[in-house]
């Protein structure tokens, strides 16, 4: 009989570091689909704060109270990070779990911006893409979720069976900038 081992998604491949930006991964505890019934967002809003700190997000944008965090995903669409959603959203809300679909991916340090320049289309300079910014768009040919967690920080969310082609793309990207910043 196969003895299965459970490993997270990008189990072998990180952390990986290039001139002054490391590429990690996160490992949270649980996160959920949060899409609203008609006509019950701000019911589902307001649950959400008094269950969890944290109130559904606006479009683009995240909210978070440690160890929650609610991001955008989508129209009438967010995801609860951090932490398992509790039952009580269930009746404002469809809830689906996404813990096993996702890898959550942290890219960190100076140059960040550089490094995911090379890889997508969005324009993450701090001026535009500030602290607490969501959107979802493409890293390289993947489908992902970035988060803005600070100045120099960002969480890369991608699907699961994509954690090992993204951890390779960016590991690339990194390299490239760090070899323009040691010219």
């Amino acid at each position: 009989m196969a003895s299965l081992i459970a490993r997270f998604p990008a189990h072998g491949f990180l952390p990986v570091r290039h001139g002054d930006v490391i590429l990690s991964e996160e490992i949270p505890e649980a996160i959920t689909a949060l899409m609203p019934y008609r006509g019950q967002s701000r019911a589902l809003s307001a649950a959400m704060k008094a269950a969890h700190g944290v109130a559904f997000p606006g479009p683009n944008r995240s909210t978070q109270k440690l160890p929650a965090q609610a991001v955008w995903t989508g129209m009438d669409q967010a995801f609860l990070i951090g932490v398992p959603a509790d039952a009580t959203l269930s009746t404002h809300a469809a809830l689906v779990d996404q813990g096993d679909a996702w890898a959550v991916l942290t890219l960190d340090g100076a140059g960040v911006e550089d490094v995911l320049a090379r890889l997508t289309p969005l324009d993450l300079r701090m001026s535009v893409f500030k602290h607490s910014h969501a959107a979802r768009s493409l890293l390289g040919h993947m489908n992902a979720v970035f988060i803005r967690d600070g100045t120099r920080r960002f969480t890369i969310m991608v699907f699961r069976s994509m954690a090992k082609t993204a951890c390779r793309e960016l590991e690339e990207a990194m390299r490239g900038v760090a070899a323009r910043q040691a010219r």
